[in-house]
């Protein structure tokens, strides 16, 4: 990690900078991609499988053998485990059903609002390095809790023509029946678009590499809602001396070992800390299986000493992470200071590890800063908001005049009126 020692404010910026990747550079990489499936429909995915994946497929659906096979191959253990995550899930997001009672803005105009699933929308898992079944519950719990009508899962396929057992499991036990073999933008393309195999969607989810990430943002600009903007992963770390540098490590740790694009920040008062944590990091590190990973992603994080407790919150909110983890003695105080976060990890006991799997929130969130204006996925990226009104005759006649003067002043003489032509009645 880079060592940065009180650092000026005006040098936040660069120094809060996120590893840049060149956007119109994976923009003409997936362009003819998502051509092709848009023209070719499923004789293009199976061509892209072949080429991408190395998998000859016989069908592009998985069927219900299939689902069988992975089931049996899952263990006792983690399915369990998922079962518990899933728990967990439902109780969080089922708490944030809205219930909106009826308003009478004045007598005679009533508004309210509904919320209603959206009715098609496709997930995205990826099963490359790491096959994040993960994925599958965060966004196939508040999928099922909305009442999506159509829930498509595209995951890719290895080279045996089969998607990851612990990704088809995690579909079962939230409730999705459709999965189709397709990886990278030419699954985006194929949700976005649609194919013989593949139902076109209204909005699509999921993480993914930068392949993924592109082609989500490329149909975006043809009527597609996507979840968000997103980018590599990220964590910043709060640590004051009350924390264990080897939690620290391991949770910086936890999220080098994403991508070599993931970027992890330690800030804190204590140059003790940062000493220690940098020591533990490496002894950790020698021992993860993705640890090649995990140093490339190290070569461009940062640990930063700042001189007061204060300093390290207006920093941190500034860098809007992905994930924060409090390290400190009074993380609850802390927190309510924080505005700019994906979301918060209060205490020495709070691993980032537990949202990504099993607290109950959501681990789908803003990367990049994005967090500043952008929320993690929840029941709501489910749904849509719609609003309604009703007037009585005696509404429309003490809302009428209102309505006319401001249409008239927009010169919009048709909307004026709409309304005068009911008032007219009225006085009949």
């Amino acid at each position: 990690m880079q060592f940065i020692s009180y650092p000026n404010r005006q040098d936040w910026p660069a120094l809060l900078a996120r590893p840049v990747s060149d956007v119109r550079a994976m923009e003409k990489k997936v362009k003819p991609i998502i051509k092709k499936v848009k023209k070719q429909g499923d004789k293009a995915l199976y061509k892209l499988a072949h080429k991408f994946d190395n998998a000859k497929l016989d069908n592009l659906v998985v069927t219900a053998p299939e689902f069988a096979e992975a089931e049996q191959a899952v263990s006792p253990a983690l399915k369990t485990a998922m079962q518990t995550a899933v728990a967990n899930l439902e109780k969080f997001h089922a708490a944030q059903r809205e219930q909106f009672a009826p308003v009478e803005t004045m007598p005679g105009v009533t508004c309210w609002r509904r919320s209603l699933p959206i009715q098609r929308v496709g997930l995205y898992a990826p099963g490359g390095t790491a096959p994040l079944f993960s994925s599958v519950l965060m966004l196939g719990v508040p999928a099922r809790l909305a009442g999506c009508q159509e829930v498509v899962l595209c995951s890719p396929p290895n080279a045996e023509g089969k998607i990851h057992p612990a990704i088809l499991y995690a579909a079962q036990l939230v409730g999705i029946t459709k999965v189709i073999k397709a990886g990278g933008a030419q699954a985006v393309a194929a949700m976005a678009f649609g194919t013989e195999s593949v139902p076109q969607v209204y909005k699509i989810f999921g993480p993914g590499n930068q392949f993924v990430t592109a082609a989500k943002q490329f149909v975006a600009r043809f009527g597609v809602a996507i979840d968000m903007p997103a980018g590599p992963s990220e964590v910043a770390v709060l640590a004051d001396d009350t924390a264990r540098p080897e939690f620290v490590a391991a949770d910086l740790l936890s999220q080098a070992e994403h991508g070599i694009d993931s970027q992890v920040l330690l800030v804190s008062t204590s140059q003790a800390l940062l000493q220690a944590v940098q020591r533990e990091i490496e002894r950790q590190v020698e021992a993860l299986p993705r640890r090649v990973i995990a140093k490339v992603a190290l070569e461009h994080s940062r640990a930063i000493l700042v001189r007061q407790p204060t300093e390290a919150v207006e920093l941190l909110n500034e860098y809007a992470a992905e994930h924060l983890i409090l390290a400190v003695a009074e993380p609850e105080k802390v927190a309510e200071q924080i505005v700019n976060a994906g979301s918060v990890f209060l205490g020495h006991y709070t691993p980032e590890a537990v949202g990504d799997y099993a607290s109950g929130t959501n681990h789908t969130l803003p990367t990049n800063g994005f967090a500043k204006a952008w929320a993690g996925v929840s029941l709501d990226s489910f749904m849509r908001k719609v609003t309604y009104q009703q007037l009585t005759p005696a509404g429309l006649q003490a809302l009428g005049q209102t309505v006319e003067i401001m249409a008239e002043a927009e010169q919009l003489q048709a909307h004026k009126e709409a309304v005068s032509v009911r008032l007219r009645s009225l006085e009949k």
